[in-house]
C-alpha cells in the first residue's frame, strides 16, 4: 500500500495545489484520499476516518478537507440534508471556508459541486467536477466523485470517456496512476468494449494487484461474456488481493455469488452470503453493502431458493433508510427488503414517503423518482401481491428508461429476470409471448448463459402453446 504522504509543496509541484499551509493537513489529505481511490483502510493511517480526522484537527479552516469530508458523506449516500441537520450545518460551514481569498477557483469549484450534489441536483454536479477536470486533469478527487456519480446516474459513456480524457495526462510514475486505468477498464465494459476492458483491467493489476476496483472491472468483463467458471476461478485466485480492500470486498463476492447463481449451484452463492456479504455489509454499516445483501437474496428467491428467516436482519437495517430516497436505486433494494420480510405496514409506508417525495422532492432523484422508480417500486409491490400481471404493464413499458435509476448493467439485471418472472407467472398468454421473447432476446446477447436457458424450458414447459 502507498505510504509517502505528499506535503504542500509536493501537491503545488503536482500541479493541484492546496490552499492550507499545514503539511500535516495536506499529507493527511493525501492519506485520505489515497484510501478513498482504492478503497481500503490503511492500518499505517488508522484508517481512512480516522486521516480525516487528523486532516480536519491539523487545519480546521482547510477547505479541500471539508470538501472531501463532505463528498465522502454524500457520495455514500446515507446522509441527506433533507433529514440531517448536522450534516447540512456541516456544508455551511463548507460553504463559508470557501470565501476566504486564498481559496482558489478550483477549489471553489469543488465547493459548489459537492453542495449541488447534496441539495440534490447531481447531475450539475457532474458538470462542474467536469469542468474542473478539463483545467487540471490530474485532480483525480474531481475524477473520483464525478465518476461515482455517473454510476448512481447510469451514465455508461460518461464512464469511459471521464478517465478516457484524463488518461493521456498521467504517467506511471505519478502517484495513483493505474487506479486511472483501473477507472477506465469498468467504463469500458460498460459501453460494451469488453476486449478492451479486460486489456486495461489486467494492466492495473499488472501495476497494483491490490486494486479492488479493477478486479471488480474484471468481474464484469466475465460476468458480461459469460464466462462463470473463469470468474470464479479469478476471484478464488486473487481472494488475497482484493479482500485487503474492505470497502469494496463484499461487493466482489457479491458477484462471485452471482456465478454460482447463474450454474444454480445455490448453496455455494448461499454459503458466499452467510460468511461474506451478510458479515461484510452488517460489519460496514454502508448502504453500498445492504444493497448487495437485498439483491442476492431477491435474485436467489427468484430462482426458487428457500432463504430462510435472512430477510428479517436486513429489514432492520432497511428500515432506518425508507424515507431517505437519495437514489431511486437505493429505494428499489431497500423495498425488496421490506417486501422480502413481509413488512406489509412498512412497505405501504415506504410507498407513502415515495409518493410525498415525487410531489414535493426536487433534483435529479426527483425527476427519475417520478419518471422510473415509483413505477418500478409499484411493480415490486404488484409482484409481492401475486398480482404479476399488473407488475408486467408497470415495468415492460419502461424497461428501457430503467437505466436512469443508475448502478452496474450486472446490478440492474435483476430487473430484467424480475419482469421475465411476473411475466412467466401471470395468467395472461400475451405475457407468456413477451417472457418467452425477453428470454430469446437474453440469450442472443450472452450466449453462454444456464440461467437463461432454465428460464426457456420453465417457460416452455408451463406455456408451450
Amino acid at each position: 500500500m502507498h505510504c509517502q504522504w505528499r506535503g504542500c509543496e509536493d501537491w503545488k509541484n503536482f500541479g493541484v495545489p492546496l490552499s492550507t499551509t499545514s503539511n500535516e493537513a495536506s499529507k493527511a489529505f493525501d492519506a485520505t484520499l489515497t484510501q478513498f481511490v482504492g478503497l481500503y483502510n490503511d492500518v499505517n493511517t488508522g484508517g481512512i476516518k480516522k486521516s480525516m480526522t487528523n486532516m480536519i484537527q491539523a487545519d480546521p479552516n482547510f477547505v479541500m478537507g471539508h470538501v472531501l469530508k463532505n463528498g465522502l458523506s454524500v457520495l455514500g449516500v446515507s446522509r441527506t440534508t433533507r433529514l440531517d441537520q448536522c450534516f447540512a450545518n456541516d456544508l455551511d460551514r463548507m460553504v463559508g471556508l470557501s470565501k476566504s481569498p486564498s481559496v482558489t477557483e478550483r477549489e471553489k469549484n469543488h465547493v459548489k459541486a459537492v453542495k449541488l450534489w447534496a441539495d440534490g441536483f447531481s447531475d450539475a454536479a457532474c458538470q462542474v467536477w467536469e469542468d474542473i477536470l478539463v483545467d487540471c486533469p490530474l485532480d483525480i478527487l474531481a475524477l473520483k466523485f464525478s465518476y461515482d456519480s455517473y454510476i448512481y446516474l447510469g451514465y455508461s459513456n460518461r464512464l469511459r470517456d471521464g478517465p478516457g480524457r484524463v488518461l493521456p495526462f498521467w504517467k506511471p510514475t505519478m502517484p495513483l496512476y493505474g487506479y486511472v486505468i483501473g477507472l477506465h477498464a469498468f467504463g469500458l465494459e460498460e459501453t460494451n468494449l469488453l476486449d478492451r476492458a479486460e486489456k486495461a483491467a489486467k494492466k492495473a493489476l499488472e501495476i497494483n494487484p491490490r486494486d479492488a476496483w479493477a478486479t471488480h472491472s474484471m468481474c464484469h468483463v466475465l460476468e458480461t461474456t459469460g464466462r462463470q467458471d473463469d470468474g470464479i476461478a479469478f476471484l478464488t485466485d486473487t481472494a488475497k488481493d482484493w479482500t485487503t480492500c474492505g470497502m469494496l470486498a463484499c461487493h466482489n463476492y457479491w458477484h462471485w455469488s452471482l456465478y454460482y447463481i447463474e450454474k444454480a449451484d445455490y448453496q455455494n452463492a448461499l454459503n458466499i452470503y452467510d460468511n461474506e456479504v451478510k458479515i461484510r455489509s452488517t460489519n460496514s454499516g454502508t448502504l453500498f453493502g445492504l444493497i448487495d445483501s437485498c439483491s442476492l437474496l431477491f435474485r436467489l428467491e427468484m430462482e426458487g431458493v428457500d432463504v430462510g428467516d435472512r430477510w428479517n436482519k436486513v429489514f432492520e437495517r432497511c428500515r432506518p433508510h425508507i424515507d431517505d430516497h437519495i437514489l431511486a436505486f437505493n429505494d428499489l433494494h431497500l423495498l425488496m427488503g421490506c417486501l422480502g420480510a413481509k413488512q406489509k405496514d412498512i412497505t405501504a409506508k415506504m410507498m407513502e414517503s415515495i409518493e410525498q417525495f415525487v410531489r414535493e422532492g426536487k433534483g435529479t432523484n426527483q425527476e427519475v423518482t417520478r419518471v422510473v422508480g415509483q413505477k418500478l417500486c409499484e411493480s415490486f409491490v404488484a409482484y409481492s401481491d401475486g398480482d404479476f400481471a399488473k407488475a408486467v404493464d408497470l415495468l415492460h413499458p419502461i424497461r428501457y428508461n430503467v437505466i436512469r435509476i443508475g448502478g452496474s448493467h450486472a446490478q440492474r439485471d435483476v430487473f430484467n429476470l424480475f419482469l421475465i418472472q411476473a411475466a412467466i407467472k401471470s395468467p395472461l398468454k400475451k405475457h407468456h409471448k413477451l417472457a418467452r421473447m425477453l428470454l430469446l432476446e437474453r440469450k442472443s446477447v450472452k450466449e453462454s448463459t444456464p440461467m437463461t436457458d432454465r428460464l426457456i424450458e420453465r417457460v416452455m414447459a408451463l406455456h408451450a402453446d
